[in-house]
């Protein structure tokens, strides 16, 4: 199940990479998009249902994100401390 949520969330990267789009609430930093942490070398760790919407976990090394898909092509990524 965790495989099939994983590819999915990797497949939501994909297709939407080319245009995501990123905004920073306030204390979160500027991470860019799924693609974009993707492409860099993090690996999603986790996918999980909020609501309508999916949170994707990414880690790479000591650093970690999550990126909530506010539409495909549209997510809201934030490191996680």
């Amino acid at each position: 199940m965790r495989m099939i949520l994983a590819a999915g969330a990797l497949a939501l990267a994909a297709a939407g990479a080319a245009t995501a789009q990123t905004s920073a609430g306030s204390g979160q930093s500027n991470a860019g998009s799924v693609g974009d942490l993707v492409a860099d070398g993090y690996e999603i760790r986790a996918a999980v249902p909020n609501g309508s919407k999916y949170v994707v976990f990414l880690q790479k090394e000591d650093k970690a994100y999550a990126c909530e898909f506010i539409t495909l092509s549209q997510s809201r990524c934030g490191e996680i401390k």
